[in-house]
Formats: C-alpha cells, structure tokens, sequence
C-alpha cells in the first residue's frame, strides 16, 4: 500500500479518535462534572496518539510536515462535519462549505511544485 495513503488512513482512523474525545462527552457526559468528562476524553485521546504518532512518521518519509498538517486539517473537517451533523445533532451550515474550499486552497499552496 502507498505511504501516503497508509498515512491518510491511520490519520482518518485518528481523527475519528479526537472527534469523539473532544466534542463526544457534549453529547455523552453534559450532566457529569468537566474532570469526569476530561478523564474520559484523555482515554480516548490516547488511541488518537497512538494512530497519529505512527501516521506522521510514516508520512514524513514522503511528505513534509507542511503537508501532513494541511492533509490533517482536511480530514479533520471531513470527519468532524459528518459527526457534528448526525451525532451532535448540530444543523448544517454553509460555512462548512466555505471554510473546505478554503482548505482546498491550502492543499493547493502546500502541493504545488
């Protein structure tokens, strides 16, 4: 398998991590105390690192750490619109849409020869 989709991947997977452990406990844990939801997002944080880490290491052997920022950046909002949409149950708003193609405009920047 390609070493940038290796690393796409293991940043998707990670990126679902962080999702859930930084906005997950809104849903999950709003009547339990803030350290009580902070233990718990750090847990799940854990597996985010534990992707992450391998996925830029990886990554860096074909990419440049610019690069892999921009492609996390894109990731993060690919993951983070579906779940804020059904999970949290928060509406769509166009500024996803905005704030993608502005981020096309980086990968754009960040790939160009």
């Amino acid at each position: 398998m390609p070493i940038t989709l290796q690393t796409i991947l293991l940043l998707i997977c990670s990126n679902i991590f962080m999702t859930f452990a930084w906005y997950g406990h809104l849903k999950n844990l709003q009547d339990k105390p803030w350290y009580l939801a902070a233990i718990f997002s750090w847990c799940i944080a854990l597996f985010e690192y534990l992707l992450m880490v391998p996925a830029n290491r990886i990554g860096h052997s074909v990419l440049s750490v610019g690069q892999l920022k921009i492609i996390q950046e894109v990731i993060t909002l690919s993951v983070f619109v579906p779940f804020a949409i059904l999970y949290l149950k928060e509406p769509f708003k166009m500024d996803y849409v905005y704030a993608g193609l502005c981020l096309l405009g980086a990968v754009y920047f960040m790939f160009r020869n």
